[in-house]
């Protein structure tokens, strides 16, 4: 019952010249208005230097972009694989490949499920044990799937991508299967007691999408259908489904019940269950209009109403979570008026019961769980069959606590837990009183804890072992004024000795968007690639993000964007005024969204930066609604084909249109997949062809594998993070 997250982060971590004195406030001034002019050239019109002539470049797999494509890794790859490069890959496959990397779980029916991937499963296995020998020193693991093994039988690149498992006993999966890391997969019904695929089970060929089960026979279905009865495709613009279905076993899929259909603008529509009060499971669909607006439909399946949809009562901007105790829980991005004058505010938890909306259609009680300050945000939160658990951040910093209901009011109780760093709810069930949480920080590892919710008993499970030496190391938070006055946190890492000499060797990290916050993190790769070798390690908490709830996320939506690039700017600012760095050692990193604001940063201010590492970015505004998932993050973009403001000030802002031949720029490193089907890599790809028409330095490289995440296997992963931390090193440690 929880939205898709359609554009993530992507950080990975085991578990995206001026002079040294601060630049002139005038001159940020000045290069802000220059880029938002709606009157700068959108085209370039010599010869080779057109969008047209880039278009080649969109053919993910076209013979002329894939030879261009390979004659920049080429290029590019001996420029960092040198001895920092060896080095550092080295000891990251030592930590990705470490038995002592913790296993997290997903617990049901008495099991601990856990996928697992190290130098002898370099695919994974997908393996279960008992709670009892989860929590010893050395667990006995059951494998359920050996997915390199399946891979070799089928001869396919099979990454594994989850499993969605029938209730209460969860012995039937459908199993999702993604052909080298891609946002799409194939589906198929599983037995985890046979250990193999059911025979003339429920199977759907490689779509975007989701299934639910209804019951053993039953399964809804949301995934690409092929053409309709009018020749249409039923898939949104966005490249979602456009319609659920109910399909009953061993019928064709053709003859599956439709029970939604939304329209093509759409994001897209998928299908879910939610209990009734006799524990029964009850059709919901979810119908996500834009990114940021969803209507909930419930389909009875008896009375009057029976396979029509039944419209929740509920804002567009909100999220639909776990039960507890008969109230469904909802999440608000808006304000909630009630009918008695009561508002519930933006940011806030509520609920309501879900069996009187069944018995009248509507909600007439509303409580309110938690309202969130200014400076506080709901992280995440999940349900066990006795208490409702549920992270609070403030100031960036998380607490996880308790919560009863008593059939009228919400009560609340902390939890135990080490403060200033990372709390997060992890796998939580609705039918047990097993639940787990895990903490962490810049420099404190990992730890999974049990929690038992029938007597709040907390015991550590599993904790990672300190990757590198942070004993000499400390993590301060700061925060600085914004170009509106607005006050913008960020975390420094680094020796406790760091001489304020501005020539500290930093890497600036941030995201600012989809209301996706940065929390602080351990981090075995940045330690032992980066801090170990004596940089500084930054990350900027920037409006559009949701450290402080919708209304920061908000604050930077669509013709409010140069705010979000303000804040960051404001922080690179704040690090050299301070003398933590200087533009000569200064470089800057971020994946997804945060590629482009990488973009954004190295057209706006490149005088602030000798390094940035744009990763699976969005580079091109212009045409971003054209690809892939583009089309679902109009809401949080704005329409580039519209014809007043919202249209024109995306298009201003666009980085592919924004380089300019009269302009020095640090040699910029960038990254994507081929295979990425939700951030198309024509984003990278034309970014840098335009930077070669220009004759400015890039660094290149493109990965065959690996989807947005940007690695298939840990060979990959540790492959393409030492290539970005190698490239750091070269360009801020010009002694190494």
């Amino acid at each position: 019952m929880k939205k898709l997250l359609l554009l993530g982060v992507g950080v990975i971590a085991l578990t995206a010249c001026q002079p040294a004195d601060k630049p002139a406030k005038d001159n940020h001034d000045t290069a802000t208005a220059h880029h938002l002019n709606k009157d700068h050239p959108m085209e370039y019109k010599a010869a080779g230097k057109t969008d047209a002539d880039h278009m080649y470049l969109e053919d993910v797999l076209g013979e002329e972009a894939l030879a261009k494509v390979k004659s920049w890794n080429v290029r590019s790859e001996p420029l960092m694989q040198g001895e920092v490069y060896a080095a550092m890959k080295a000891e990251l496959l030592e930590v990705y490949n470490s038995p002592e990397k913790i296993p997290y779980v997903s617990y049901r029916a008495n099991k601990a499920y856990n996928f697992w991937q190290d130098d002898k499963h370099v695919k994974g296995i997908w393996r279960r044990t008992s709670l009892d020998s989860y929590r010893s020193d050395k667990p006995e693991w059951e494998t359920v799937l050996d997915i390199d093994a399946l891979a070799k039988e089928e001869g396919k690149n099979w990454v594994y991508k989850g499993a969605n498992c029938l209730a209460p006993v969860y012995a039937r999966c459908m199993l999702s299967l993604s052909d080298g890391g891609k946002d799409a997969t194939e589906r198929r019904e599983y037995s985890v007691d046979k250990k193999e695929f059911v025979k003339d089970g429920f199977v759907l060929p490689e779509s975007k999408g989701g299934t639910a089960w209804l019951d053993s026979n039953l399964l809804l279905v949301g995934v690409d259908f092929g053409s309709d009865e009018s020749g249409q495709s039923t898939m949104t613009d966005s490249g979602y489904p456009l319609l659920s279905k109910l399909w009953t076993r061993g019928t064709p899929l053709s003859e599956a019940r439709q029970l939604l259909r939304g329209k093509k603008t759409d994001v897209g529509v998928w299908p879910g269950t939610f209990e009734n009060a006799d524990g029964k499971d009850e059709i919901l669909i979810t119908r996500a209009i834009t990114f940021y607006t969803t209507e909930y439909y419930w389909v009875p399946r008896v009375g009057e109403n029976k396979w029509k949809p039944v419209k929740l009562p509920v804002p567009l901007k909100s999220n639909l979570g776990d039960q507890f105790k008969g109230q469904q829980l909802l999440t608000l991005q808006e304000d909630w008026p009630q009918a008695d004058g009561t508002v519930f505010s933006s940011g806030a938890l509520v609920s309501f019961s879900i069996d009187g909306f069944m018995k009248t259609g509507t909600i007439d009680a509303v409580h309110e769980v938690i309202t969130p300050t200014a400076r506080q945000s709901i992280d995440g939160f999940g349900a066990t069959k006795d208490a409702l658990l549920l992270s609070l951040y403030e100031n960036v910093s998380g607490a996880a606590y308790t919560f009863d209901f008593d059939g009228s009011v919400w009560t609340k109780a902390k939890l135990n837990f080490p403060e200033n760093g990372k709390v997060g709810i992890g796998s939580t069930n609705t039918k047990e009183s097993a639940a787990f949480i895990s903490t962490e920080s810049f420099l404190t590892p990992d730890t999974l804890w049990t929690v038992d919710t029938s007597d709040t008993k907390i015991e550590p499970a599993k904790s990672l072992p300190s990757w590198f030496d942070a004993s000499s190391m400390e993590a301060k938070q700061f925060e600085v004024a914004s170009s509106d006055g607005t006050k913008i946190p960020y975390f420094v890492v680094s020796s406790k000795d760091m001489e304020m000499d501005g020539k500290n060797a930093t890497i600036l990290y941030g995201y600012g968007g989809f209301e996706i916050p940065i929390n602080p993190s351990y981090s075995a790769t940045i330690g032992r690639a980066w801090l170990a070798r004596g940089g500084v390690y930054v990350v900027a908490n920037i409006r559009g993000g949701g450290e402080f709830g919708p209304n920061w996320h908000q604050a930077g939506l669509k013709t409010k964007r140069q705010i979000i690039y303000d804040d960051f700017i404001a922080v690179a600012e704040d690090l050299i005024e301070r003398k933590v760095t200087s533009p000569e050692h200064l470089g800057t990193h971020g994946r997804s969204n945060g590629g482009l604001l990488m973009g954004v940063m190295f057209t706006q201010r490149p005088d602030l930066f000798n390094a940035v590492a744009v990763g699976v970015p969005l580079l091109d505004m212009r045409r971003f609604d054209k690809l892939l998932a583009g089309a679902s993050w109009v809401g949080e973009y704005g329409d580039p084909d519209d014809e007043g403001a919202e249209g024109a000030y995306i298009r201003a802002l666009s980085p592919y249109h924004n380089i300019r031949a009269d302009v020095k720029y640090p040699e910029p490193y960038i990254y994507t997949s081929t295979k990425d089907d939700r951030v198309h890599p024509g984003h990278a790809r034309k970014f840098a062809q335009r930077l070669e028409d220009m004759d400015i330095p890039f660094q290149y490289y493109e990965n065959i594998d690996g989807g947005h995440a940007g690695a298939a296997n840990l060979e990959e992963t540790a492959h393409s993070q030492a290539l970005i931390y190698s490239y750091f090193t070269k360009k801020l440690i010009p002694e190494s």
